[in-house]
């Protein structure tokens, strides 16, 4: 028969395995929740200079200027903020019976299904003629093609306009080689909107040949290889296998060229100043002109259109390529 001891008073239990220390592993998570709080004191310390900026130049700017879209603000009524009146979206009623307002979004509705397809159809042909064995001079034509999208607008949208002079421009000039008398290509209406579109396609299809090279460039050759053993031809191996690729490559370009499009604003406001007759005013050019003219409630409510134009974009061609998976 065995006995078993009781420990007495004066005896002393040593840890074991089965007792595990308990007070030493509250002073590890002690430790651990210490180091882990002055992380986050030195992010918030390294991110403050970045947030106070962002508040201060694009949160409350943005605040402000939906709360005087709201309201009847003009440039007199910054000095006595306490005289403007909330007037709700009467400004928004009042901006779509402007004519003028209306006739921008036209300009920029053209602007955008226009210049987008363009924009994109040009792209992925250069890009897939450079793919196609240009050989040692893919470099020199991939820098030509993307010069005009790190030169600056201006610079460009200057040279454009000389180019395009009626009597003296080089345009004119070669045309009147072969007994064409060139119209004044800025001055008519009929020209105006297309030379600004012509203009944007050159201009940013460099950026979309650049993606869509690259999304041709990753398409594992042995899918094209399998499809050619199958009998499809070049035209079935680009639209059945290798399109379907570059959808995240043509989504990312259409969205970012879109939303440029939606706020064009540098070629007119240089080369035309939204004429002639307003055929090259765009929306962001009139919120321009409504704000220089005092009429900020009016300036802010063009502008927050704009906004929501974008954002439909933006979803609409979401969701259609998205269909298409």
């Amino acid at each position: 028969m065995s006995t078993k001891t009781l420990p007495g008073r004066g005896d002393t239990h040593e840890p074991t395995a089965a007792q595990p220390d308990r007070s030493a592993g509250r002073r590890r998570l002690a430790v651990r929740s210490t180091a882990r709080g002055r992380q986050t004191r030195a992010a918030w310390i390294l991110a403050a200079p970045f947030l106070a900026l962002f508040l201060a130049f694009m949160l409350l700017p943005v605040v402000w200027s939906l709360l005087m879209s709201l309201t009847d603000t003009q440039s007199a009524d910054l000095r006595t903020p306490l005289n403007v009146s909330f007037t709700g979206f009467e400004t928004y009623v009042r901006l779509f019976e402007d004519e003028q307002f209306v006739h921008a979004l036209r300009n920029t509705a053209v602007f955008v299904l226009v210049g987008l397809p363009l924009t994109l159809a040009t792209g992925l042909a250069a890009a897939v003629a450079l793919n196609s064995g240009i050989g040692r001079f893919r470099a020199v034509f991939r820098v030509g093609f993307y010069l005009p999208v790190i030169t600056s607008v201006v610079a460009i949208a200057v040279v454009w306009k000389t180019l395009l002079e009626p009597r003296a421009g080089l345009v004119n000039t070669v045309l009147g080689w072969f007994g064409i008398d060139g119209p004044a290509w800025l001055a008519d209406t009929r020209f105006a909107l297309p030379v600004m579109i012509v203009m944007a396609v050159w201009r940013n299809l460099g950026t979309v040949m650049i993606i869509m090279l690259a999304g041709l460039q990753s398409v594992p050759q042995s899918l094209m290889e399998a499809a050619e053993l199958d009998g499809a031809g070049a035209w079935q191996r680009f639209w059945r296998v290798t399109f379907p690729l570059l959808r995240p490559a043509l989504l990312l370009t259409a969205v970012t060229t879109g939303i440029g499009y939606l706020q064009f604003f540098d070629e007119p406001f240089v080369m035309t100043d939204g004429g002639p007759l307003d055929s090259t005013l765009s929306a962001t050019m009139y919120a321009y002109n409504q704000f220089g003219n005092g009429n900020y409630n009016v300036a802010s409510a063009a502008g927050y259109v704009v906004f929501v134009l974008i954002i439909a974009l933006t979803v609409l061609q979401f969701r259609v390529l998205r269909d298409k998976d």
